[in-house]
């Protein structure tokens, strides 16, 4: 295995930990969900681009006859790419006492004030920084609004 292999590899394990902590580990952590929302995708040409590239990748480890591993492990890359980017539904969850939005742990005590924007985006002042929450349904903004007086 050379270099370049291992550092796909690498690569692939750390996508797949990510993945396992974002679907199994996180609503476990800091006690019981109360509202799980699916969130709207971010721009998905990003990952199109990166499965383009992984895909020149290939055809030249193909046309110069590089080893099979590697290209096995760049189908790999692509397969868990598809998977993160368009399978996986990014989420908010709301806790008792806070709430992961993008991987990140937020307290309510944190909530400076919250309002919503014409286009049904949900906007969480915190002391230094704006959360933009756009989740696939409306119905989603009143319960989330809910929820979090319920718990504060």
């Amino acid at each position: 295995m050379t270099l370049t292999d291992a550092a796909i590899l690498l690569f692939i394990a750390l996508l797949l930990i990510f993945a396992i902590y974002d679907q199994w580990i996180m609503p476990r952590r800091c006690g019981k969900t109360r509202l799980r929302v699916a969130l709207q995708r971010r721009s998905k040409i990003d990952s199109l681009i990166f499965i383009g590239l992984i895909m020149i990748l290939i055809y030249n480890n193909i046309t110069r006859h590089g080893p099979v591993i590697t290209t096995t492990l760049l189908m790999a890359l692509i397969l868990v790419t598809i998977y993160l980017f368009w399978i996986r539904t990014p989420q908010l969850l709301l806790k008792d006492r806070g709430f992961f939005f993008a991987n990140v742990w937020i307290n309510y005590d944190r909530i400076k004030g919250m309002n919503l924007s014409e286009d049904g985006v949900l906007v969480i002042q915190l002391e230094q920084r704006k959360l933009l929450v756009r989740v696939k349904q409306l119905d989603d903004l009143e319960r989330i609004y809910e929820t979090m007086i319920e718990n504060q």
